[in-house]
């Protein structure tokens, strides 16, 4: 029988639930899919809590990454096989399954020489990182930047790529040894937050000028400090909520602070139609077989000890990459 975790209140870790039941059989358009790992993220965590509301409701199954094998097609899908591996990093929730129907049309395939577990953990993560490097702000060669969390798992994979598109690359990281984790994956400047001020620092490191654009997936944590980074015109990209959403800010400081710019986008509305998906997901890959891009899978979790991994990833016990194994 197959297994699946469900959430039918919103709440801590301990609202994920382990169930039995077997998934139907893929319709007009779908496929059924045999899970290998299953990624972990932080917007699980905000479905959990229902700081995002699933679409669907309650009770939902949580999750928009993993990587497995198709069992079955349904009518109409001609672009997958049954045996093909797949990956898929945009939902629709329902990943901590191990066995799911889900739209084809959400499914990238995936070369041989990239690991199950790899591809489970490069999806949504490599994905916003490309996004957010290539079009929320283009960084090119000169650019100081500054990603907070340097060594989570969308923050290793900024401070890579943006290093290797020849930014100078400054992030913040909770301790000494996610500092030399940082480092070792590309950034130029880890700054311990919890040892010095961490704006006063990227003024330092900049000779007073700022940078261009702050990566922030923390919140409210570091939302009004990130300003105090920016150049003139620099531009604040506010992605995550790790440390809780920012509310009730006022327009007027963007414009003390030096005419700033602030965003808060979504991979969601950067891979809506198939070609985005395609060329997004395309070029995460072509990273990674070259070795730009190391996607180091850190903590592994069964599935049935979902609550445990959220709690790893909650109190910042995590590096990297998480995958929960079916």
């Amino acid at each position: 029988m197959a297994k699946r975790i469900v959430v039918r209140r919103f709440g801590g870790p301990e609202v994920l639930e382990l169930e039995s039941g077997q998934p139907p059989a893929p319709g007009p358009g779908e496929v059924l899919l045999r899970h290998r790992a299953i990624g972990l993220n932080f917007i699980d965590v905000y479905f959990r809590t229902g700081l995002y509301p699933p679409p669907q409701g309650l009770p939902f199954t949580p999750g928009l990454e993993a990587s497995g094998v198709i069992e079955a097609v349904g009518e109409g899908v001609t672009n997958f096989a049954v045996g093909q591996r797949v990956a898929y990093g945009t939902g629709p929730l329902g990943a901590y399954a191990d066995l799911r129907t889900m739209p084809a049309d959400k499914l990238i395939a995936i070369p041989e020489e990239i690991s199950d577990e790899v591809a489970a953990a490069m999806m949504l993560k490599g994905m916003t990182a490309r996004y957010l490097l290539k079009q929320t702000y283009a960084v090119k060669p000169g650019d100081s930047i500054l990603v907070h969390a340097a060594a989570g798992g969308v923050g290793l994979l900024l401070c890579q790529w943006a290093k290797h598109l020849g930014a100078t690359v400054i992030g913040t990281v909770g301790s000494r040894e996610k500092a030399e984790i940082a480092r070792a994956h590309g950034c130029d400047h880890p700054i311990v937050y919890t040892e010095e001020d961490f704006a006063e620092r990227v003024k330092e490191i900049t000779g007073g000028e700022g940078v261009a654009v702050v990566y922030d997936g923390v919140g409210q944590a570091t939302f009004s400090k990130s300003l105090d980074c920016l150049r003139p015109r620099g531009l604040m990209v506010s992605f995550g909520n790790a440390s809780g959403p920012v509310e009730n800010f006022n327009l007027g400081i963007l414009n003390q602070k030096g005419s700033l710019y602030v965003t808060r986008p979504s991979l969601f509305h950067y891979t809506g139609t198939r070609a985005e998906l395609e060329a997004c997901a395309g070029d995460v890959i072509d990273v990674v077989r070259r070795g730009i891009l190391r996607i180091e899978v850190e903590q592994r979790f069964p599935l049935e000890q979902a609550a445990e991994a959220h709690r790893a990833l909650e109190s910042r016990r995590t590096i990297g990459a998480t995958v929960l194994i079916p």
